[in-house]
């Protein structure tokens, strides 16, 4: 939430998530006059989801480090294929010193423009690669307040069904699905979550008749792991309730938004930028959480139930003292069997390779 502490710590080395990966790659200082920086988005600035919340963490970066507008230079709508390839290439051309691919499907196009590119520096955000010299990946806990805004959702709930359109069945998505259902869980042990998969990141008109399948089925909140709105409109014109992802999107869907969890990628990227100006840049992976301000929740609405700010609160205390962690056992799978025993906690690995579902969770 936007109280939580704004510290800024070290980078969390992660192996992705394997073991930390030492950092052997040197770079030169770049005069902060002459540094370009170049980011290749999936969508559009504007689609007030996830490019959206990338991109107000570019400008973020850009008005901290007082760079000129040329040099952020980016690459909108590209798609998960060879024109990331293209994208990447051209950011090259364009002197471009860092490259943030921000999206999942760019993994494997960024690994090979980095081999062949061995002075330019490239960090992939969402997946698991990285080379030890310029290529590295960043990401976060977004689980941790997907737990948080599951609370909300499980406060909320009046008919015990909760709907959750998830993009791919990737372990992003069900750890993310996972915490959300713990939350939700926490509150209210009556209550089910049901996901159901777009198979795509972005499609306004397929997000829309997901949620409104789940609806169909008689869920009264509609969470999701998508990059429009359309499932909280979707809610807003069934009079029902919805919980958004990667901004705040109570503006599009006033009567129905209870609550986001959100990125702040200007907490990283701001942090990288700097580092290849300083000459400190190295390949660490990076996996940030709530302590870091990576991850946040948007305010909550007044479309909330009572009790939830509070509720909220106290479990955001708990994660930020260490005290607890959304995957801390025991935990179950959603067919019976003890997956995190009492006093475990899921390591990064499990967390990032997670395709098991908690008790509580089913698909459509």
């Amino acid at each position: 939430m936007q109280r939580f502490s704004r510290l800024l710590a070290a980078a969390l080395c992660l192996a992705m998530l394997i073991a930390c990966i030492p950092a052997s790659a040197e770079f030169a200082p770049v005069p902060k006059d002459e540094i370009k920086v170049g980011f290749v988005y999936i969508g559009d600035v504007s689609d007030k989801g996830y490019t959206y919340a990338h991109h107000q963490g570019t400008l973020a970066m850009q008005a901290a480090l007082g760079l000129r507008d040329d040099q952020v230079l980016y690459k909108t709508n590209v798609s998960e294929d060879a024109a990331c390839e293209t994208a990447i290439i051209e950011l090259i051309e364009q002197g471009c010193n860092i490259i943030f691919t921000t999206s999942f499907g760019f993994m494997d196009y960024t690994e090979a423009v980095a081999a062949e590119y061995p002075n330019v520096i490239f960090s992939h955000c969402s997946g698991y690669k990285s080379n030890g010299v310029n290529f590295n990946n960043y990401f976060g806990r977004i689980y941790q307040t997907r737990y948080l805004s599951g609370i909300a959702a499980g406060l909320k709930t009046q008919t015990n069904k909760i709907g959750y359109v998830g993009a791919f069945e990737l372990p992003e998505v069900v750890g993310g699905a996972n915490a959300f259902t713990l939350g939700v869980r926490s509150v209210n042990p009556d209550a089910e979550v049901i996901l159901q998969y777009t198979n795509t990141w972005y499609d306004p008109t397929t997000e829309r008749q997901a949620a409104e399948a789940l609806l169909d089925l008689g869920c009264d909140v509609i969470a999701q792991h998508q990059d429009t709105t359309m499932p909280q409109i979707a809610a807003q014109e069934r009079g029902v309730w919805g919980v958004g992802y990667n901004a705040d999107m109570t503006e599009d869907a006033p009567q129905a938004h209870l609550t986001a969890p959100t990125w702040n990628w200007g907490a990283y990227v701001t942090v990288a930028v700097q580092s290849v100006i300083d000459g400190t840049w190295t390949p660490d992976n990076i996996f940030w959480g709530m302590k870091e301000n990576l991850v946040d929740l948007s305010p909550l609405s007044a479309n909330n139930a009572q009790g939830a700010q509070e509720a909220i609160d106290a479990e955001a205390v708990r994660i930020l003292s260490g005290e607890f962690d959304v995957f801390d056992g025991p935990i179950y799978d959603n067919a019976g069997a003890l997956r995190v025993e009492e006093g475990q906690r899921l390591t990064d690995a499990e967390i990032t390779s997670i395709d098991w579902y908690v008790a509580g969770l089913s698909l459509k």
